[in-house]
C-alpha cells in the first residue's frame, strides 16, 4: 500500500485492525521485541507505521478477519483535510459502483487518488457497498460535531409521517426532494418507506452547499438505486432514481425547475448569512420576507415553493422558530393561508442538539380541493421523554411514532377525538399578537399512562425518602482521616489504572462504534431489516449519548454482531467508565451483558487483587476525572489509564467497598427523589387547574 507508507495508527487503531482488545496490543508490544518501534505521538498515546504494523500483524499471524478496511482507513484519515477525505471516500463509492470516471475530481492529491484505487481493489474483494458504507461510516464519526445528522429513527418517522398527509397513489411515480440534504440520511429514509410499502417509483433529488456532502449523499443514494434496479446518480430503470447535487438552495437551487411530491429537511439553525440582503425581493417570499434573524423560515418558503399542489412537506425545526417575535408575521401567513398543518414537539434526543426539544414543522401545498370550513391546526406535544417500560432515559421510537402516527392520522381524517397530548385548535384562536405555535402553551406533554397514580407515586416518594434518610445517616457516621488514613496520605499511596493494567490486577478495554445495521430497538421494529424486530433480539448498546441524556440503553445490538470480535461487553460484576468529562462516571455493571459504544470502557478486576466496588468508587471521584482529562472544556476525554485508586489491602478495600454502596445508593435515592418531586409538583399543578383533583372538604 504505498499511499499508507508513512501513516501513522495509535493503539487502539492497531487493536481494530486485529480486532482485538487494547489491552492485548500492549501486551503485544511488551512481550515482543520484534513489535514495531514508536515513530511519534507520547508514552501515553504513542503512534506506529501503519506499514511496518501490518506487516508485524501478518508475519506473526495476528491480523485477523477484519483486517482488510481496517487497514485501509487510516490512510484516509492521515489525509488531514475533511473535505478531501470525504471527495475520496465518496470517489471512492462510485467507482466501485462501476461509475466510468474520464476525469479524476481534481480536488483530490495524489495520494488520495491511490486510496481511491486500493478502495476500490478492496471493494471487489469483500463487497462495493459494504466497502463503502464502512468508509462512510468513519468519516461520519470523524466529524460528528461538525456534520450535523437526522438519526435513523427520526428519518424514517419524517418520512412516515409525509406519506401519512399525503397517501401515494398506486403505482404513480413520487418526487422526494431534500434541499440540505446533508448526507443523505432523510432521502435514503424515503427510499426505504418507498420499499417497504412496494410503492410507485421514486425520484430522490438532493442538494447541499458542502461539497463533501453532497458527494457522499449521491454516491450513498446511488447504492440505495442499484438495489431496485439499475439506478444510479442521475439516472436508473429501477423503482429508485438518485440525483444529488452540489449547490446552495437559497441562493442558487440546482433544482429549481422540479416539483418535489414529498420534500423532508432538516435544515441548518440559526444563520445569519443565509442571503437576506441578495434575496430580499425574491418570488418565494410569498408570506413575507424572512427576518434576517429567522433562516429557518426562509428554508420553509423555499420548501413550499418546490412542492406541486397538494404535496408535503415536513421539516425539522428548534423550538424557538414557533415563537420568535421577528417571525410571528410569516407564521400568520402560513396558518391564514392554511399551508402549516401541524406543529409537534419531540422529546429532547432526537436529534443534535440533544437538550433541545425541537419541532416538526408539517405544511401542505394547496391542491384546488381545499373545505371552505377551516380545518384547523394540529398542535401535538410529545417532548415529555418517551421511555422503554423497564428502561431508563432515552426516546422510545416505537412509542413515539405510534403517538405521531396516531394524532396526524386522526387530524388528517378529520376526526374529533385526538390522542391526549394532541389537539386541533381553529386557527383564528392561534392569530394573537405572538402567533405562538408552541404545543405545550395549549396541550400538555402526551405520556404513556397519563392518568394520575397519585397513591404508587407519593408511596414510591416515601419509599425514595425513607432510603435517603438510611444512607445519609450512615454516611454521616463517615469522619476526616490521619495522615496516614485512607484519603491518599502518606501511608496509603495510590497507582493508576494503567498500573493496574500491567501488574494484572484488572483488564481494560474501550468500546466501540457498530457497523451501521448492527443496531436495531433505536429503530421502529423492523426497520433494520432485522428478523423480527423484537425488543428481546439483541444485546442493549449504551453510549456516551444516552449517559448525557440520563438514562440507559436506547439501542440493541444484533446477538450475531454481539459475538464478534468487535464488540466490547461489560458482564455483571464489571466497572464502566464514561471516559469523557461532560458525562464521566464509572459504576459496577449489574444485570445482562451490554455492549459499550465509543469513549465508554470495561474494567475486568482480578477480585484477588481488586474489588469492582472498591475500584468503581475510587475512579467515579469527580476530581479524579477532572485530573485525567485531556483537555480543559467539558467535551474533552478523560484518559483512562491515568485515573488514580487508593492502594490499600484486601480488607480495607473491602470496607470501603461497603461504604461506596452506601454512597452510590444514596445518589440513586437522590436521583430519584428529584424526579419524582418534579413529576409531583407537574401533575398535582396539572391536575388541580383541569380540575381534575379537588381540595378534601
Amino acid at each position: 500500500m504505498p499511499s499508507q507508507r508513512a501513516v501513522p495508527v495509535t493503539l487502539a487503531e492497531i487493536a481494530r485492525i486485529a480486532g482485538v482488545g487494547r489491552a492485548a496490543v500492549s501486551n503485544w508490544r511488551r512481550r515482543h521485541d520484534t513489535f514495531p518501534a514508536r515513530i511519534g505521538g507520547t508514552d501515553t498515546s504513542p503512534q506506529f507505521s501503519l506499514a511496518e504494523v501490518e506487516q508485524w500483524l501478518r508475519e506473526n499471524g495476528k491480523l485477523g478477519d477484519v483486517g482488510g478496511r481496517e487497514l485501509l482507513w487510516p490512510g484516509f484519515e492521515a489525509l488531514g483535510s475533511r473535505d478531501e477525505t470525504g471527495l475520496a471516500v465518496a470517489e471512492a463509492g462510485r467507482r466501485m459502483r462501476g461509475e466510468r470516471i474520464r476525469v479524476p475530481d481534481p480536488r483530490l492529491s495524489e495520494q488520495a487518488r491511490e486510496l481511491v484505487g486500493e478502495a476500490v481493489a478492496l471493494g471487489r474483494a469483500e463487497g462495493a457497498r459494504e466497502t463503502f458504507e464502512f468508509l462512510l461510516r468513519r468519516w461520519l464519526d470523524s466529524h460528528v460535531r461538525q456534520v450535523s445528522a437526522s438519526p435513523r429513527p427520526l428519518a424514517d418517522l419524517m418520512a412516515e409521517v409525509a406519506r401519512t398527509v399525503r397517501p401515494p397513489a398506486a403505482g404513480a411515480p413520487l418526487t422526494v426532494l431534500d434541499p440540505a440534504c446533508g448526507a443523505g440520511h432523510l432521502l435514503a429514509a424515503a427510499a426505504r418507506a418507498g420499499t417497504a410499502a412496494g410503492a410507485e417509483p421514486v425520484t430522490l433529488l438532493g442538494c447541499d452547499r458542502d461539497p463533501a456532502l453532497a458527494a457522499l449523499a449521491g454516491a450513498r443514494l446511488a447504492f440505495t438505486a442499484d438495489e431496485d434496479g439499475d439506478g444510479g446518480s442521475g439516472s436508473g430503470s429501477g423503482t429508485v432514481r438518485a440525483d444529488v447535487r452540489e449547490g446552495d438552495s437559497l441562493r442558487a437551487d440546482p433544482h429549481a425547475s422540479a416539483a418535489a411530491d414529498v420534500i423532508l429537511c432538516n435544515p441548518p439553525y440559526n444563520e445569519r448569512d443565509w442571503g437576506y440582503e441578495e434575496l430580499s425581493t425574491d418570488p418565494r417570499w410569498v408570506h413575507g420576507l424572512p427576518p434576517r434573524t429567522e433562516s429557518e423560515l426562509a428554508w420553509v418558503q423555499h420548501a413550499l415553493s418546490r412542492l406541486r399542489p397538494g404535496g408535503t412537506a415536513v421539516l425539522l425545526l428548534p423550538p424557538a422558530v414557533a415563537s420568535r417575535r421577528a417571525g410571528r408575521r410569516v407564521r400568520g401567513a402560513l396558518l391564514r393561508t392554511g399551508l402549516l398543518r401541524a406543529v409537534i414537539a419531540l422529546p429532547p434526543g432526537c436529534a443534535q442538539p440533544h437538550s433541545v426539544s425541537l419541532h416538526l414543522w408539517l405544511l401542505r401545498a394547496p391542491d384546488g380541493a381545499r373545505s371552505a370550513a377551516d380545518p384547523g391546526m394540529l398542535l401535538a406535544d410529545a417532548s415529555a421523554p418517551r421511555q422503554p417500560a423497564g428502561r431508563e432515559g432515552g426516546v422510545d421510537w416505537e412509542a413515539l411514532a405510534g403517538f405521531v402516527r396516531s394524532a396526524v392520522g386522526a387530524f388528517e381524517r378529520g376526526e374529533r377525538e385526538l390522542p391526549d397530548g394532541a389537539r386541533r385548535m381553529a386557527v383564528i384562536d392561534l392569530l394573537d399578537e405572538e402567533v405562538d405555535l408552541t404545543p405545550g402553551r395549549y396541550v400538555s406533554p402526551a405520556e404513556d399512562g397519563a392518568d394520575l397514580r397519585l397513591e404508587e407515586v407519593w408511596r414510591e416518594f416515601d419509599e425514595t425518602v425513607t432510603g435517603l434518610r438510611t444512607t445519609g445517616k450512615a454516611l454521616s457516621a463517615l469522619e476526616p482521616a490521619g495522615a496516614g488514613g485512607p484519603t491518599g496520605g502518606a501511608g496509603h499511596p495510590t497507582t493508576t489504572v494503567g498500573e493496574l493494567v500491567r501488574a494484572g490486577a484488572l483488564t481494560l478495554r474501550g468500546g466501540r462504534q457498530p457497523p451501521e445495521g448492527t443496531v436495531r430497538g433505536d429503530t421502529p421494529a423492523g426497520a433494520d431489516g432485522g428478523a423480527d424486530g423484537g425488543p428481546d433480539d439483541g444485546v442493549p448498546l449504551l453510549t456516551v449519548a444516552d449517559l448525557v441524556r440520563g438514562g440507559g440503553p436506547t439501542g440493541r445490538l444484533r446477538r450475531a454482531d454481539a459475538a464478534g470480535p468487535e464488540a466490547v461487553l461489560a458482564e455483571p460484576g464489571d466497572v464502566v467508565v464514561a471516559g469523557v468529562i461532560r458525562g464521566f462516571t464509572a459504576w459496577v455493571h449489574q444485570g445482562p451483558p451490554v455492549a459499550l459504544g465509543p469513549q465508554l470502557y470495561v474494567l475486568r478486576v482480578d477480585p484477588a487483587k481488586v474489588d469492582a466496588w472498591f475500584l468503581a468508587g475510587c475512579l467515579r471521584a469527580p476530581a479524579n476525572g477532572r485530573q485525567a482529562g485531556t483537555h480543559a472544556s467539558s467535551t474533552s476525554r478523560v484518559d483512562v489509564r491515568r485515573l488514580q485508586v487508593l492502594q490499600l489491602p484486601p480488607a480495607e478495600q473491602l470496607r470501603h467497598s461497603e461504604v461506596f454502596r452506601q454512597l452510590a445508593a444514596f445518589e440513586e435515592y437522590r436521583t430519584r427523589l428529584e424526579e419524582l418531586g418534579s413529576r409531583l409538583v407537574r401533575d398535582l399543578s396539572d391536575g388541580l387547574a383541569a380540575g381534575r383533583l379537588a381540595a378534601k372538604r
